[in-house]
């Protein structure tokens, strides 16, 4: 009898659901929370918005590569010890950051930190492959990132007030705790879920094999570039958004929490909204929607840039759509792209993952570059990230993204 069925029963659906929202949480927390923070640290540590702005960048692009280690790894031992040992680094990363000297330190303890998240994000992917099937994955991961979103939400109002009533320390302080909770839960109630561990997994000969026979796949190609398309214009926002608000247009730290708080709703929204779709119309229907959400986003939101409207709102309003057709793209899109490989759910997850995190670094680059102090390179970023996601929404995905037969959908 396959492993399958009883690695999931030895964990009640709550407590599986509340350990992804965990798993897949962290990486919004320790994005958000920390952005209403930037202006702060370019003030405190008289950097520039661009080095400012490159201790998010350089988290993302750990967070990418380590998952290219972490994926093989929790193949190889089991997503358990991968898990332990990723999250007490990340612990005591965060706990570093809080108290860097210097910008510089900072930089080095962010990598830390968005390497060990690595571990967290890439298991929790796998989590999912391991205990179900791309269909019912889906509709799982949609559960899971409506509790990502409502951290996402939490993240940015937490930041903002604790940045304005104490300091930046106490916001980033925020982090280890949260890890430090997730580490303690962890190894309280998560059993192991991996079928079965490949002791070939860290060859280099097998690593090479399994990295190719996942790029090889078109549906994975599909699923992948929906996720770090919409990915990539979400983090555009993210990383752009506190000089805008704050800078360009004057808000407070503490209404630029609030502000952003309201675009997780909308991606709350979205998740529901996906989880509704998938029971009705299946996955290629439901993300051909949420293309429709992206590019109607993304193109209000030049519009009005274009048109000379200078407000939050004008922002705002068009990101909310933006973030609904995100909460649709990001379940189908994690869920679809481990579809086909069940026997190396870990290195399938870790390819999605780094996929997303360098075209998230990316967009970051240019950000940095093409920073001129107007709202143009942030509105007009995301619009034209908006459309590349709707064309693969509308094309790849519809032509590749069709779900893996039940035959290959579970370990023998």
């Amino acid at each position: 009898m396959s492993s399958f069925p009883a690695g999931r029963a030895r964990m009640s659906p709550p407590v599986i659901v509340l350990l992804l929202t965990l798993l897949l949480g962290i990486q919004p927390i320790t994005t958000d929370l920390y952005l209403p923070t930037l202006p702060t640290l370019s003030r405190e540590f008289g950097a520039s918005a661009g080095a400012v702005q490159l201790t998010l960048s350089v988290l993302i692009i750990c967070f990418g590569l380590a998952q290219l280690v972490c994926g093989p790894l929790a193949d190889r031992f089991g997503r358990r010890p991968v898990l332990l040992v990723g999250m007490v680094i990340y612990t005591a990363a965060s706990l570093l950051s809080a108290f860097a000297p210097a910008i510089e330190w900072l930089v080095v303890w962010r990598a830390l930190q968005g390497a060990a998240m690595a571990a967290a994000v890439t298991c929790g992917r796998s989590i999912v492959r391991d205990l179900f099937p791309p269909h019912e994955g889906a509709k799982v991961m949609s559960r899971a990132l409506t509790g990502l979103g409502v951290i996402a939400t939490l993240s940015p109002i937490t930041g903002g007030l604790l940045v304005q009533w104490i300091n930046w320390h106490a916001a980033l302080l925020v982090l280890a705790l949260f890890g430090a909770g997730a580490l303690g839960f962890i190894a309280w109630r998560f059993e192991e879920t991996v079928p079965q561990r490949n002791p070939q997994a860290l060859r280099p000969a097998a690593l090479w094999r399994n990295w190719a026979a996942v790029l090889a796949d078109p549906t994975f190609r599909a699923w992948a570039s929906l996720s770090a398309l919409t990915y990539s214009g979400l983090f555009l926002y993210l990383a752009g958004s506190s000089f805008v608000f704050v800078q360009v247009l004057g808000l407070s730290r503490a209404n630029y929490g609030l502000l952003m708080a309201t675009n997780s709703f909308a991606y709350i929204g979205g998740t529901l909204l996906c989880r509704h779709l998938l029971a009705s119309r299946g996955l290629r229907r439901t993300v051909r929607l949420g293309g429709g959400f992206s590019l109607a986003g993304g193109l209000l939101l030049a519009a009005l840039a274009l048109g000379g409207v200078r407000s939050a709102w004008a922002i705002v309003v068009p990101m909310w759509i933006f973030a609904i057709g995100h909460g649709i793209h990001q379940p189908c899109g994690q869920a679809g792209a481990v579809g086909p490989f069940p026997e190396k759910a870990g290195a399938a997850a870790a390819m999605s993952g780094f996929a997303m995190s360098l075209a998230a670094f990316v967009a970051g680059l240019w950000l940095g570059r093409s920073n001129d102090g107007t709202v143009y390179p942030l509105t007009l970023g995301i619009a034209a990230i908006a459309l590349g996601t709707a064309g693969v929404a509308w094309t790849l995905v519809q032509r590749h993204g069709e779900p893996v037969p039940a035959a290959r959908a579970r370990p023998a």
